[in-house]
């Protein structure tokens, strides 16, 4: 959401002055965090709901590298290293940096707009996630779901990011139920947490996310990088820019790791929304 009008200040004061006000923002935040979160409801004086995790409390390098090993005994741990940051990856790469470019230069949109529109994905992956998330609970069923929603990322990408010159509704209503469906990935910490015991329920939730997280880290620059390996050497302003088909290179190979995270999805163990060991 953060988007439009980060474009539209930019526009006026500059990228510095922007990136100052929420570097700003940021630090008051977590000065914020830090003065009234707690780690448990009971240090606010509310009652805690959830079973005490009896762990020994003694750190050590070894203690955390054993624990880290271990989670790795378990198939779906494995899995959700890599399945996740398909789906996180293919909507921050789009939205966080080439989507923008892709529509001003191939579908005729302002800056503006384009970044209208890469705000309005992630509130649609916002709400994705909730669908998701509670539909899994209601259902009883973590794998159907996840499944359900990869390959509805997988497929309205292809068409947006895939065929040329499409009209902007379909455009749009293919990138907006892409980023809505990508956002079962939330599912992932759900199983993680469900498959491995709970005293480990840390250690996975930490290795997932940097699963997640894996995503944009390594698609945007290979995105980028095949941008410029299919440069035809055209500029404007000092700004290159990219034939429809070296978008087209670029996107397919996130295409390809949501493929690949389609065909993985197969081999997780359902756990029925429940521990499983």
């Amino acid at each position: 959401m953060a988007g439009p009008p980060l474009r539209l200040f930019m526009n006026q004061f500059g990228w510095r002055s922007a990136m100052m006000i929420v570097a700003g923002l940021t630090l008051g935040v977590a000065a914020l965090i830090h003065g009234l979160a707690r780690d448990n409801p009971s240090e606010k004086g509310y009652a805690d709901r959830l079973p005490v995790c009896r762990v020994d409390r003694h750190f050590s390098i070894g203690a955390v590298a054993a624990g880290m090993a271990e989670i790795f005994h378990y198939r779906n741990s494995w899995l959700l290293l890599v399945i996740p940051g398909s789906m996180t990856g293919s909507v921050l790469s789009f939205c966080g940096l080439w989507g923008v470019p892709f529509l001003t230069t191939h579908y005729g949109m302002t800056p503006a707009k384009a970044a209208v529109l890469a705000s309005a994905m992630m509130v649609s992956m916002a709400a994705g996630g909730l669908c998701f998330g509670w539909l899994s609970d209601r259902s009883g069923k973590r794998k159907p779901l996840f499944l359900l929603g990869c390959f509805g990322a997988l497929v309205p990408f292809s068409v947006a990011l895939l065929i040329e010159g499409l009209p902007i509704p379909i455009l749009v209503a293919a990138l907006l139920i892409a980023s809505f469906c990508a956002n079962a990935v939330v599912i992932t910490f759900a199983i993680a947490k469900e498959s491995v015991p709970a005293r480990l329920s840390g250690t996975i939730s930490g290795m997932v996310n940097m699963g997640t997280m894996s995503g944009p880290m390594i698609l945007q620059p290979a995105i980028g990088w095949m941008l410029d390996f299919k440069w035809h050497g055209h500029m404007e302003a000092g700004v290159r820019i990219y034939s429809f088909e070296a978008y087209r290179a670029g996107f397919s190979l996130m295409l390809a790791w949501l493929l690949l995270s389609l065909v993985l999805l197969i081999f997780i163990r359902e756990t029925h929304c429940r521990q499983i060991v």
